[in-house]
């Protein structure tokens, strides 16, 4: 019996396997370039119920060439044989059998495609009643879901400084687990590629800067600027998602090995200035990341939150956690609070197309996880406290030139 309609799960939304990213994908041509046969299209899917389901696979194949793929699903094998042609064609799997609902993993491999000029794979296409209810990532972002704790904080605190912990406990490339975030900027440590990390400190320029794409349309009277920067830190600016100060440190950050983090402000008329310090586990000591004196401000740190950010959809399928823990205040007055609560929310990605995305507490610290294609989820706003250690953190920050 087939399904109400079949399910087309466009080939934009697909991943290249081993070697995340080897494959090229266009939203609308689905994964092109497929010259490489030790890599396979693989998509990503939720059953809701076991049952029968068929497959087919919609594509491009050059008039002239000869073909073999495998479509793995279900722990089943099938194998065709192609014959190019000058317009698409659906190529037809046969019918697969699962035991039980949950995410599975479906495999396409192109047996000889190194032998043959590459074809485009434009769809995924399932039918059956299996794919009654199923759920999968239909739109060409392939990012997972960004993940936010939020922490409840009273307004009318004036609160100069925040204090937080994060360990990595999964580290995919393009991975920023964010520590201190606040209305104004970011402060975090970040997987940008398999042979680099950094630690990353921004603020926002004033104005329409929270918003621009391109600093050159943001009035100068509005920009963030540089007061100060740490030993072997990199400045300069940021765009395409607001504009605004940014500044890194390149540092081999562990897996598994706690960073500190703490942000402070110092108000000034409608000025604010933002400076982010991390702790050195080799140096065993703070450091100055950056300063920055932001415009159109003169407020305390407030709107405080840390996530966890995919920002590139090549490794939207591995699974990304952290730890985030011992986080605590500063007011005014030089009085530490701990923050034992905090609420979870995602971005619109978590929405509909990816809901693989959790908080929880763990060893007695938040985490945040997402991606990897995991059962289950966290409901949006969902609260979950810590338990309190109630040992303010000891600061021995380094002078600021």
């Amino acid at each position: 019996m087939p399904a109400a309609e079949p399910l087309v799960v466009p080939g934009a939304t697909a991943y290249s396997l081993p070697r995340a990213g080897a494959l090229q994908t266009d939203e609308r041509r689905g994964v092109m370039e497929w010259r490489d046969p030790s890599q396979s299209v693989v998509w990503f899917g939720q059953f809701k119920q076991p049952g029968d389901f068929s497959a087919k696979v919609k594509l491009r194949v050059p008039a002239g060439t000869t073909l073999t793929l495998q479509l793995t699903a279900a722990g089943v094998s099938s194998r065709k044989t192609v014959q190019g042609a000058a317009e698409p064609q659906e190529v037809d799997f046969g019918n697969f059998r699962l035991s039980h609902a949950g995410y599975q993993r479906l495999t396409l491999e192109a047996m000889d495609a190194g032998q043959n000029p590459p074809g485009e794979v434009i769809a995924l296409v399932l039918d059956g009643p299996a794919v009654e209810s199923a759920h999968f990532n239909l739109e060409p972002r392939r990012n997972a879901a960004s993940v936010h704790l939020m922490f409840p904080v009273p307004k009318e605190k004036e609160i100069t400084g925040f204090y937080n912990e994060v360990t990595g406990v999964e580290d995919p490339v393009h991975t920023y687990y964010m520590a201190c975030g606040f209305s104004r900027g970011y402060f975090g440590m970040q997987v940008n590629s398999r042979t680099e990390r950094r630690i990353i400190f921004s603020v926002w320029d004033g104005g329409s800067g929270e918003n621009a794409q391109d600093r050159s349309s943001v009035a100068e009277e509005n920009h963030t600027t540089l007061l100060a920067k740490g030993p072997g830190v990199d400045a300069g600016v940021f765009g395409n998602e607001g504009t605004g100060g940014h500044s890194h440190l390149v540092y081999p950050w562990k897996t598994g090995e706690t960073q500190k983090f703490f942000v402070s402000a110092s108000v000034e008329g409608k000025f604010t200035d933002y400076t982010g310090y991390w702790f050195h586990p080799e140096q065993k000591a703070w450091q100055l990341i950056a300063r920055f004196h932001a415009p159109q401000d003169g407020n305390y740190l407030h709107g405080l939150y840390s996530f966890s950010e995919n920002f590139g959809g090549e490794t939207g399928h591995l699974l990304r956690k952290a730890r985030y823990g011992n986080q605590w205040i500063q007011t005014r007055d030089g009085t530490w609070t701990e923050l034992l609560t905090a609420a979870f929310s995602h971005d619109g990605t978590g929405k509909e197309a990816r809901l693989d995305r959790f908080m929880g507490v763990e060893d007695g610290q938040f985490f945040l996880s997402h991606g990897g294609f995991v059962e289950g989820f966290t409901s949006y706003g969902t609260r979950f406290n810590r338990p309190a250690t109630s040992t303010p953190p000891e600061l021995k920050l380094p002078a600021v030139p």
